[in-house]
């Protein structure tokens, strides 16, 4: 058998279309049970592949496929995301309002931004893309591609739901989580509508949520920066936590910001638990690193009522938590104030967000 996969890995190069198109078909199985027959000959077959996504649209389909699977190696990940001509190849791609496979490239690209080598798309220059953007930079170019495509406006073939996994990765890098925060409004308002309904995909979502709590982490001048995002983040940040007809009293009601004052039957709380504590993780973050002007902000915009409500109504450990650690700074140790009465257990920080772990997609 494994001579028969030698063989047919080498048709990946072969001339003529049809042969190319069955061959990489075939070995779509192959990638995710034996990946290693794409490390021989001194990658060769890797180097083939790069080549294919260029290919005819089924042939690319199959190769990105492919590539996604296998792009979880350390070896692999290393030569995709390195190699300045493909990620060109990418980008050009990736740009281009009738590409056919854009979900697969923006896929791939979630799977490259694990790379810290991926960190240089806040400074590669492009041309700019005319039906697009005036941006002269990958990293602008793509949050450009995400705003205005991921309805599918811009190609209709596409929604990009995983572009935010990979601006979640890049936002661990202190230069770009400013870069996302420091224009006006700031570049990372454009993820927060993707935040919630639950209805919408999970990669949305989920990788919306760890963007904004990875440049929280990693926001240099934390005390300076994050209280001046406060009125941008919170709504968003607070709302995917409240339930249908909240039971706030009156008080707690008017304390919100205005837009979740009146949810009534048909708002939904998260349903994810990954998303729930990504988000739970982000509002400790702003009230750890923010200082004591975004404490009594938060505070001051109902934050404890809504912590309190989800603490109650959410079963998962995690989640509830991370609620506990939130209230804990929201009332600086006032005597009384806390999440006792509800059973929870006060617990410290442990270990890594759970967005630090590598996100598989397939």
């Amino acid at each position: 058998m494994a001579s028969e996969l030698d063989e047919l890995v080498e048709f990946l190069h072969h001339g003529n279309t049809q042969i190319r198109q069955i061959a990489a078909q075939n070995l779509v199985p192959y990638s995710k049970t034996q990946p290693s027959i794409f490390k021989t000959s001194q990658l060769t077959p890797l180097k083939d592949l790069k080549l294919l996504v260029k290919d005819y649209a089924p042939i690319a389909q199959h190769a990105l496929t492919i590539l996604i699977n296998i792009s979880t190696d350390l070896e692999i990940l290393k030569s995709l995301a390195e190699d300045d001509a493909f990620l060109e190849t990418i980008l050009a791609r990736i740009t281009n309002p009738k590409e056919p496979n854009a979900n697969l490239l923006s896929m791939l690209l979630a799977n490259l931004a694990k790379s810290d080598s991926f960190s240089r798309l806040h400074t590669l220059k492009r041309p700019p893309v005319p039906s697009l953007s005036p941006a002269t930079t990958a990293l602008d170019q793509l949050l450009d591609l995400f705003n205005k495509g991921v309805h599918g406006q811009y190609n209709p073939n596409a929604t990009f739901e995983y572009l935010p996994y990979v601006f979640a990765d890049l936002a661990k890098f202190p230069q770009i989580s400013t870069h996302l925060t420091t224009s006006s409004p700031p570049l990372l308002t454009l993820l927060l509508p993707h935040i919630h309904p639950p209805s919408l995909p999970l990669p949305l979502r989920l990788g919306t949520a760890s963007c904004i709590r990875n440049t929280l982490l990693s926001l240099p001048s934390p005390a300076t920066a994050i209280p001046s995002l406060i009125p941008h983040l919170l709504p968003s940040l607070l709302r995917p936590l409240i339930g249908p007809d909240p039971p706030f009293t009156d008080e707690e009601t008017a304390l919100l910001p205005e837009e979740l004052q009146y949810l009534g039957p048909e708002q939904q709380r998260e349903t994810e638990v990954r998303v729930l504590r990504e988000i739970v993780e982000a509002v400790w973050l702003v009230l750890a690193r923010g200082g004591e002007e975004a404490v009594k902000e938060v505070k001051e915009k109902g934050g404890y009522a809504v912590l309190r409500e989800l603490h109650l109504g959410c079963e998962d450990e995690g989640v509830r938590e991370g609620c506990e650690r939130c209230v804990q700074l929201l009332m600086g140790g006032e005597e009384g104030d806390g999440m006792e009465q509800t059973g929870g257990k006060t617990g410290d920080r442990e270990g890594d967000s759970e967005d630090e772990k590598v996100v598989e997609i397939f």
